[in-house]
Order: C-alpha cells, then sequence, then structure tokens
C-alpha cells in the first residue's frame, strides 16, 4: 500500500488565475506556477502586495476555481470534490469573521457544529483549544470586548475546531503589534510540533524567517525564488551586511569609493550597504581610506534583503 506520510498535500503545475473580462480588461494574479507542500512542514508564499499570494492560497481553499493548470489538496481535484477537501482544512482568513453577537466560546462551538460535531464535541474541543491559544479565561467574553491578539489567536482556535489535516494562514499577524505577534507565533510553532501542516502568506521577512520550513518569493504573479529561508539568503545574498551611514546626499559619491570592497554595493537615501561576506574587514576597509560614516553596522543578511533584491524597493499598492 502506498504510504499516506509521503504523499504531498499541495500540489500545483502550472497554476493560473485571472480576473476581469476582455471588454473590461484581464489581470492575470497568478502566471503558471508550481507549488508542492510537504506533510508536517511550515510552507509560506512571500511577496509585496498583488504578487498573486491571496489568489493562490484561495484555491487551494477550494474556495476559488483554478484557472488553468493542475492542483491536488489532500490528494483531491477541488473542482470535483471541493466539500471533501473543505471539511479537511482549516482556514484563517486575513480578515477576522468572527461572529460579534457570540461570546468567545459559542464562536467555536456554533462552527463545530458546522463541520458535524455533537455539542458535546465541539463543547469538549472549545475547552482544549481555548487552553491552546491562552483564552480560557476569557471564554464568556464578548468577542468585541477582545484585543487585536486576543481575536487572532481565537480566529486561530477556530480554524482548528475540526482537527484540519492543512491548516491554512493569510497574513496571520497583519496589524498585531509586536508582542502578540510572537504570542500567535508561538502557537503555530507548537502546532508545526504537533504535526499539523501550515500554509501561510505573509509579507513579514522576520515571519518567514521564523515559521517555514520551506517558501517560494513571489511577484507580479510569479514564483522568483523557492526554497528554505537560509537556503534562499545563501543563494542571494551574502553573509553579512555593512550598513554605513554618511552625510545627506553624500551616499552615490561614496559608493564609487567603497565599490571594490564588497560583493555588491545598494545606495539608500539614508544609507549604503555593502554586501560581504566579512563585514568586519569591510568596515575596516572603508576607515583605512580615510572614509568616516557617521554611524556603521555590521550584521547577518536576513530574508528581508533576498526580499528586497528579488522584488524591488518600490512601493506597491
Amino acid at each position: 500500500m502506498p504510504d499516506d506520510s509521503a504523499q504531498p498535500m499541495v500540489v500545483a503545475r502550472g497554476l493560473r488565475k485571472s480576473y476581469g473580462s476582455a471588454s473590461e480588461g484581464v489581470v492575470e494574479a497568478v502566471k503558471g506556477i508550481d507549488v508542492e507542500v510537504r506533510k508536517g512542514e511550515a510552507f509560506g508564499f512571500l511577496g509585496p502586495n498583488g504578487a498573486g499570494k491571496s489568489s493562490a492560497m484561495r484555491m487551494i481553499a477550494a474556495v476559488s476555481p483554478v484557472g488553468e493548470g493542475t492542483l491536488e489538496v489532500l490528494g483531491m481535484d477541488p473542482a470535483t470534490h471541493g466539500s471533501e477537501i473543505r471539511a479537511r482544512l482549516g482556514v484563517c482568513p486575513q480578515e477576522d469573521s468572527l461572529d460579534n453577537e457570540l461570546g468567545v466560546a459559542e464562536n467555536l462551538i456554533v462552527y463545530g457544529r458546522y463541520f458535524g460535531l455533537s455539542r458535546a464535541e465541539a463543547t469538549a474541543r472549545t475547552q482544549e483549544l481555548l487552553t491552546f491559544v491562552q483564552l480560557s479565561e476569557r471564554a464568556k467574553a464578548k468577542v468585541e470586548d477582545l484585543s487585536g491578539g486576543m481575536k487572532r489567536r481565537l480566529s486561530v482556535a477556530r480554524s482548528l475546531i475540526n482537527t484540519p489535516d492543512l491548516l491554512l494562514l493569510d497574513e496571520p499577524t497583519t496589524g498585531l503589534d509586536p508582542q502578540a505577534r510572537h504570542q500567535l507565533w508561538d502557537r503555530l510553532f507548537r502546532l508545526k510540533q504537533q504535526g499539523v501542516t501550515l500554509v501561510l502568506t505573509t509579507h513579514y521577512m522576520d515571519e518567514a524567517e521564523q515559521l517555514c520550513d520551506r517558501l517560494v518569493v513571489m511577484d507580479k504573479g510569479v514564483i522568483v525564488a523557492e526554497g528554505s529561508p537560509s537556503e534562499l539568503i545563501v543563494e542571494h545574498s551574502t553573509r553579512e551586511v555593512t550598513e554605513l551611514r554618511f552625510g545627506v546626499g553624500e551616499h552615490e559619491a561614496m559608493a564609487d569609493r567603497v565599490a571594490d570592497l564588497a560583493d555588491r554595493i545598494e545606495v539608500l537615501p539614508d544609507r549604503l550597504l555593502l554586501y560581504t561576506n566579512d563585514g568586519e574587514e569591510a568596515s575596516q576597509a572603508v576607515h583605512d581610506r580615510g572614509l568616516r560614516p557617521l554611524s556603521s553596522l555590521i550584521r547577518r543578511a536576513t530574508l528581508e534583503d533576498v526580499f528586497l533584491r528579488l522584488t524591488g524597493r518600490t512601493l506597491v499598492d
């Protein structure tokens, strides 16, 4: 018999999605991407706004039909087995869709009933999940009285009520303060430890580095890079970055004087970035040439360096 544990949870080949019409104009949101999500991993779609992340997620969630290409989720075709797929998914959308008319616990119990759980089963599962997301003491509270971080944790709990095989999270920490983000990361990391397969979209680089085993970087509907965070940093950046700050308007001229000290130089309005495998050596060489930056910083390269190199620094509306 085949080993189900070795079967990918999601397989997409040449996946495309367009919106609009010929008369109004067609927008191609996803332009032929290949994706494979393995059982038990945390897989991320990373990209700027408008990159096609959410469109890909909606197809995986079996709520938006595939435009072109092939897609299998949990070994099934969403076009013919959409209801069966949705029954085994947990979905935490970008915008909270909690019922403000119900209390915290009732939000989970009622949602569990949609999946065919008995009242007793839904209640027991609710107690477990509220403990997991650290909201047991707020079980009888009104949803509108919760903080943003609490609402987000409650949304994650609700997405787990049916004990899903695959959990989809669309921008899970958007709008949260740093403390709330770290609390939610801890809950998601624990889920991964328990064997839950996670697929998430994010434009937060630190979130992707913290949570994702593998990810794809999307830009303008296509995948521009794929791998683990560490693999992407090795492939698309250097080990370290030296940041130099000179006077206003001096960075362009300074770049010419230090261009040979790094693998790559990037000029920003407020600083100069030297991508090098030895930041200390580069910084010392700058001083040896008699250049005196107002400040200097040596740091390790991050996924943000990779992201900005691949997708650019121009704002996307």
